[in-house]
Formats: C-alpha cells, sequence, structure tokens
C-alpha cells in the first residue's frame, strides 16, 4: 500500500464513522461512499435514498438500473469494477420529505468531506455530476439557471465533466420532453465511458466476487 492509498483509507474510515448530521436525521446515519485509489469515473449524485441506506450499496435501486443504462454497464462491472467510483453530494441518506421526496443533501456533508476526498483521487479521468445539487456545487459560476440548462449545455464542460438529470422515476417526463438526451447526450456517454474504462475484466474488487 502507498503512502497516497493510506490516506484514502483515512478519510474513508472518517466518512464511514461520519455522524456530523446525526442530529437531523430521524434515523441512524448510514454513510454510502464507493472510491478507490484506481478510479477513474467518479459519479457524483444527490444522496443516497431509502433503498441504498438500508442495502449500503451505490445505486442499488430502480435509480441505479437506469444510470446503468445511460452509462452502458452492467450491474456486476458496476459493482465490481474499482475504476467507477461514486461519491454523493452527502453520504447519508437525508430522510424523505412530508410531500413525499427526499429532503436535500445536507450541505455540510460537501463541506467536510468532498475537498479532502477528491484530492485523493488523482486517477479520474471523468466526472458526471448526477443532478443541480452535483451541478451547483462542482460547476459553481459555470453552472447556468437550472438542471435542464446546464445539462443541455453538456459540449461546454467535457470531456472531464458531464452533467446529468438524475436517473430516478421522476425524470421520465423529463426524458420525453428533451429527446436530446437519448439522441445525443447518451450516445457520447456511453462512448466517454468506454473510452474511460476500456477493457474492465481485470479491475474486479477480489471482496465483491466472494
Amino acid at each position: 500500500m502507498t503512502a497516497k492509498d493510506a490516506e484514502l483509507d483515512v478519510v474513508l474510515a472518517g466518512i464511514r464513522a461520519c455522524r456530523a448530521c446525526a442530529g437531523e436525521f430521524d434515523h441512524v446515519p448510514r454513510p454510502v461512499v464507493r472510491v478507490a485509489s484506481e478510479t477513474r469515473l467518479l459519479i457524483c449524485g444527490q444522496a443516497p435514498g431509502r433503498r441504498v441506506h438500508e442495502s449500503g450499496v451505490a445505486f442499488d435501486d430502480p435509480s441505479g438500473d437506469r444510470l446503468r443504462s445511460w452509462l452502458g454497464v452492467d450491474r456486476e462491472t458496476f459493482d465490481r469494477d474499482l475504476r467507477i467510483g461514486v461519491a454523493p453530494m452527502a453520504f447519508c441518506f437525508p430522510g424523505t420529505s412530508p410531500q413525499g421526496g427526499d429532503y436535500p443533501p445536507p450541505p455540510r456533508c460537501a463541506a467536510l468531506w468532498r475537498p479532502p476526498l477528491l484530492a485523493r483521487l488523482p486517477k479520474v479521468e471523468l466526472i458526471l455530476l448526477v443532478g443541480v445539487h452535483a451541478q451547483r456545487w462542482a460547476l459553481q459560476a459555470a453552472a447556468k439557471e437550472t438542471m435542464t440548462t446546464t445539462v443541455a449545455a453538456w459540449r461546454s464542460y467535457g470531456p472531464a465533466v458531464i452533467p446529468l438529470p438524475h436517473p430516478s422515476w421522476r425524470s421520465t417526463a423529463w426524458l420525453r420532453r428533451n429527446a436530446w438526451f437519448d439522441e445525443e447526450l447518451a450516445p457520447y456517454l456511453r462512448a466517454r465511458v468506454a473510452e474511460v474504462l476500456g477493457d474492465s475484466t481485470s479491475h474486479q474488487d477480489p471482496a465483491a466476487a466472494r
């Protein structure tokens, strides 16, 4: 293990033990993060949903199925390839609002953990900004007024960054209204992911294979 690997392990241990937002939840925090020193494709979403909170597995839900179809990656590769990392804006499920959707990610999480985590992922070649919260945090002034206009401007952020809508069922109507996503952005995304990953068979997590 290199010194850089050890530094990453320390940050990950801190994230998994973090209870900074515990007083704001009505449930026990369960941080969900999956990165490695080999990570080249980093998926930055909003926060785990209830199902991911319960399983502890990133994108272990229908949103994950849609995201994997966008990426052109099967479930086994997504879960086992160490070059695919998941680091949402908040690592814990924030709870469900009275309106039925999840609460937004608490900003405290990003302030505490994103700078030290991202600094220890030097091999990342492609960052996917999934949803408006990730886009505003990462792009700052370069983000547009809305998620739609930011995603529509995807060509101006590449090739290292691609903004995406959230892949939840709530985006189904959005996808119908914005046919350019499936016609233009999705094919580019799959090609870019294939370029970054190349042959994935030699980069599997042995622990995940057991």
